[in-house]
């Protein structure tokens, strides 16, 4: 019997005022936390429960159906998991192979599975079907719970991924494994090590290159962890940047199959205080790298969250590759006994140093991590640990939310261009359903602005934002949004909320819009003097609108009549979160006035009983 499709629908649906594409799932599947844009074809996959989806804003082709064996689910009932939630091929893991397939996983019942999706030649058209059912065992590539955080990434035929590799979730490690051939080497951290690894929860990986040889590339992972080096008592929760080299093969002798160039540090993320008091933001919750120009130095971005339960927090922290390689060429954590406490490395370090990646370029005798000698493969076995932490870019977060009703878990990076200046624009998720569009406006003696643009209710849980600039006949510009729920599209500039004068326009101080003349529009840079009104950094419509007055351009004035003692509805809906709206009230046969209420964002509305004096 041919199993059974779910049903879907593929709609436009309002969130907010905002016209937003959204992909639903009519009652089966659901779970959509892998995404992958295929930017050839402008086609988004979508990995959920038992089915993977192709889809874009006009359509959506016939879902694949890749459920678990019977055998696994049985296997996984049997083991004391939940039938309905855990046993289950929950896709985990959608990674571009080549240009014509696509390497997927899944947790497969508690047993993970690889296989590949062919897309075909035809970009129009693709195929869309996988290559086998059964596949390939993806123990060491992707969890075996549809719960645990785990990240994974494909470069160069290999897959680097953070996750655990057992039934119980105990033992995690960061495996690498080969994909394009039937070797199965794989290397990975050290196994039930806690100065390796302790309880990790995995963030992100990015390979990122550190000087214009290949044998210098590195991998970089983001993760927390509970701190070896904090007082066990305590069992602090850190933030971590780990990297190995591409090129690690392991050792000869010793650290067989483990990584011999594996190094990690602490990233900080907190606001300074008096007396060195600082607000620690500890627990990672997200990453995103930026890139620039230079593909050596991109700008790292990370959500961060408090680990108190009496202040609870969220910060987001930038940080440059500088500091971060600052950190790894720094001094060595040491700690010579159980008994002692951790202290900078004051010994010798052998040579190469520690964590420097084989080339023959450099040194001769030096080809593979299996010629290091025996005094440095020793050393990396107990000396992972950086002393010297990573710190943000000012060393304070650009933006704070303290004691809100969400935190921050999402985070997507937008580097637009407007009149005054690039401003990199945050598009966060929460742990409620939102998604905030905020800018930070650089200001004096290091400080910043916080700007909230938006603020949007999606979902009830976000797992997933997923940012693409795709060309169909315009030029434009979209935030996926994923949950257990769905998936949303929404446009990352809508300027035409921001009303059709001026003055409106220039306050909102959204560096995606700008005033042409006539009406608030996306914002494009022009060689044309005076072509576009806009003023970000200091939202002041004066310098930018005065040349333009007219009626049209004055504070609206709007007269509401009321009868004495009784209550009026006055109806405040700002053009953006940055305006400000007055209600003055003026007594009958009275030539003075007095302002009675200042609307404030978030505030849309309000009930105000006015008593009129004759």
């Amino acid at each position: 019997m041919k199993p059974r499709m779910p049903s879907l629908d593929l709609e436009l649906f309002p969130v907010s005022r905002n016209s937003s594409a959204v992909f639903w799932d009519g009652g089966e599947g659901g779970a959509y936390q892998a995404l992958l844009l295929d930017e050839d074809r402008g086609w988004l996959l979508v990995g959920g429960r038992d089915h993977i989806y192709m889809l874009n804003s006009d359509s959506f082709t016939q879902p694949i159906h890749w459920p678990a064996g019977q055998e696994h689910i049985e296997r996984c009932k049997y083991a004391g998991k939940n039938l309905s939630m855990d046993c289950a091929n929950y896709v985990r893991l959608l990674q571009p192979f080549n240009k014509t397939h696509v390497y997927v996983c899944g947790t497969g019942a508690f047993h993970p599975q690889c296989t590949y999706i062919d897309l075909g030649h035809n970009l129009e058209k693709p195929t869309f079907r996988l290559l086998s059912q059964i596949g390939e065992s993806g123990r060491g590539k992707c969890p075996f719970s549809p719960q645990e955080p785990f990240i994974a990434r494909l470069t160069d035929g290999d897959l680097y991924a953070g996750t655990s590799v057992d039934f119980m979730g105990t033992n995690a490690a960061i495996f690498r494994t080969s994909v394009h051939s039937s070797n199965q080497h794989y290397i990975r951290t050290e196994a039930y090590q806690d100065q390796w690894l302790n309880e990790p929860e995995f963030v992100g990986s990015y390979s990122i290159p550190d000087t214009h040889s290949l044998d210098d590339d590195k991998v970089y992972f983001f993760f927390k962890e509970t701190a070896v080096e904090s007082n066990q008592l305590d069992k602090r929760i850190y933030s971590r940047v780990a990297r190995v080299c591409k090129n690690d093969i392991g050792g000869k002798r010793s650290l067989i199959n483990r990584w011999s160039t594996f190094l990690k540090a602490r990233l900080v993320c907190s606001v300074p205080g008096p007396g060195g008091m600082d607000t620690h933001f500890d627990e990672l919750e997200d990453i995103f790298l930026l890139e620039t120009k230079d593909p050596q130095n991109p700008v790292i971005y990370g959500v961060f969250s408090t680990s108190s339960s009496v202040f609870k927090g969220s910060a987001v922290c930038v940080y440059t590759m500088t500091s971060i390689r600052a950190a790894f060429n720094g001094p060595f954590a040491h700690k010579e006994s159980p008994d002692y406490r951790w202290m900078e490395y004051k010994g010798k370090i052998p040579y190469p140093r520690p964590g420097t990646c084989p080339s023959e370029t450099y040194d001769p005798l030096h080809k593979s991590t299996r010629d290091f000698p025996d005094d440095v493969v020793s050393f990396m076995r107990t000396h992972q640990l950086m002393w010297e932490p990573v710190m943000p870019i000012h060393r304070r977060p650009v933006f704070t939310r303290i004691n809100t009703p969400y935190r921050l878990k999402k985070l997507v990076v937008d580097r637009v261009d407007a009149e005054d200046g690039q401003y990199d624009v945050l598009h966060l998720g929460t742990d409620d359903g939102r998604v905030l569009k905020v800018v930070s406006v650089p200001k004096e003696n290091w400080e910043t602005e916080e700007i909230i643009l938006e603020e949007l209710n999606v979902f009830k849980v976000i797992q997933n934002l997923f940012f693409f600039s795709h060309l169909f006949i315009l030029p434009s510009q979209v935030l996926f949004v994923s949950s257990d729920e769905g998936v949303v599209q929404l446009p990352v500039q809508r300027c035409e909320l921001y009303g059709k004068a001026c003055v409106d326009c220039c306050l909102a101080r959204d560096p995606y819009c700008a005033w042409d003349g006539s009406s608030c529009t996306n914002y494009f840079p022009s060689n044309k003097r005076r072509a576009r009104r806009q003023d970000v950094r200091y939202g002041d419509p004066w310098s930018q609108c005065q040349d333009m007055r007219d009626g049209s351009e004055n504070a609206e004035l709007k007269t509401v009549y009321a009868v004495e003692t009784n209550s009026t509805f006055l109806e405040c809906v700002p053009r953006s979160p940055q305006a400000t709206i007055k209600w003055i009230i003026q007594p009958n046969h009275s030539q003075t006035s007095k302002e009675v209420c200042q609307t404030h964002p978030p505030m849309l509305a309000f009930l105000l009983k006015i008593t009129v004096v004759c």
